[in-house]
């Protein structure tokens, strides 16, 4: 065995297997077990001097019991070293016990006195490899049970939402530090209304002295009618906020001053203030806008009781 499996595979083979089983038996959360717990890596330590040690001493005892053969013995022993793997007593006697089959010639006292139509039966064991196969999901079951069932580890589906949770976590974090990627091809109209309270509170910073509180406009033009100079819909809201509007009469561009992603909050409580009918509001302006290339209308479709009272309650705080 020692011929065609060596030190420098064995050891890191049942060292990976140690750790293996360490990771399934005790639950480390996100970190490895032998970087959570210290008596772990102690273990994995002495674990590692132990198989070293034993392979230390083993080399040296082979290296005496050789210098005690005598020459005959040492050429049959190096004969059977130079075997191919297949014809070595290691892998003869491994396959014996893991198959416990029986030679050719044994057959006749294996056969069974029946025949089905020439069809005959030997009376051959289990193979152990099978047997020990089906023992081996029975203690993965046990252990299953245990884990899983009595002790309430994680399964996959816990384990799943954990990580989403994380990752959700993870996103929002990245988001508040990583560049604004939106622009008037991506944006999208907003309705929640923690978005529409933070798009007021930027309207509310920078955009009264023009268009008023409540958007029935001033120097800047009336925001509640269905008139746009520049176009509504949110990519066009959007864009003029900012771009800027019209050159060297229109609103200057915002896109220094407010982030793009600040800039569609703004823009969907602008448009969430449609039809909410301010208090003398400045006259129309520009031409009369209809969604979804819709065919324009003088008379801007009314705005639904919900939406006129979101928006009226928002204007109104």
């Amino acid at each position: 065995m020692k011929k065609y499996f060596p030190i420098y595979v064995r050891i890191p083979v049942l060292f990976a297997l140690f750790l293996m089983a360490m990771e399934f038996f005790i639950d480390s959360g996100d970190k490895p077990a032998f970087i959570k717990y210290p008596i772990v890596s102690i273990l994995l330590m002495l674990f590692l001097f132990v198989l070293i040690t034993m392979e230390i001493v083993v080399k040296a005892s082979n290296n005496v019991l050789n210098s005690l053969l005598t020459e005959e013995q040492r050429k049959a022993k190096e004969a059977e070293d130079n075997l191919p793997f297949t014809e070595s007593a290691f892998y003869k006697n491994w396959m014996q016990k893991l198959t416990r089959s029986n030679k050719i010639e044994e057959e006749g006292d294996l056969l069974l006195h029946h025949d089905y139509d020439g069809i005959k039966e030997l009376d051959n064991v289990l193979p152990p490899w099978w047997v020990y196969l089906f023992y081996a999901c029975i203690a993965f079951a046990f252990i299953y049970l245990v884990r899983f069932h009595i002790l309430g580890h994680d399964d996959q589906t816990a384990e799943f939402e954990k990580e989403m949770a994380a990752a959700k976590i993870a996103v929002e974090e990245y988001k508040k530090t990583a560049p604004d990627v939106m622009d008037k091809e991506k944006v999208t109209l907003l309705t929640e209304a923690a978005d529409l309270a933070a798009g007021k509170t930027i309207y509310e910073t920078n955009c009264v002295a023009c268009h008023r509180a409540d958007g029935g406009g001033a120097i800047g033009p009336n925001l509640t009618d269905n008139q746009w100079i520049l176009g509504g819909g949110i990519k066009n809201v959007f864009n003029t906020i900012m771009e800027g509007g019209r050159d060297g009469k229109g609103m200057v561009s915002w896109k220094a001053t407010i982030k793009p992603s600040d800039i569609q909050k703004v823009a969907s409580y602008v448009l969430s203030l449609q039809g909410t009918n301010p208090k003398d509001p400045k006259a129309p302006e520009g031409d009369v806008w209809a969604e979804d290339g819709a065919a324009p209308s003088e008379t801007a479709a009314p705005a639904s009781d919900s939406t006129k009272t979101a928006a009226s309650d928002m204007t109104a705080q």
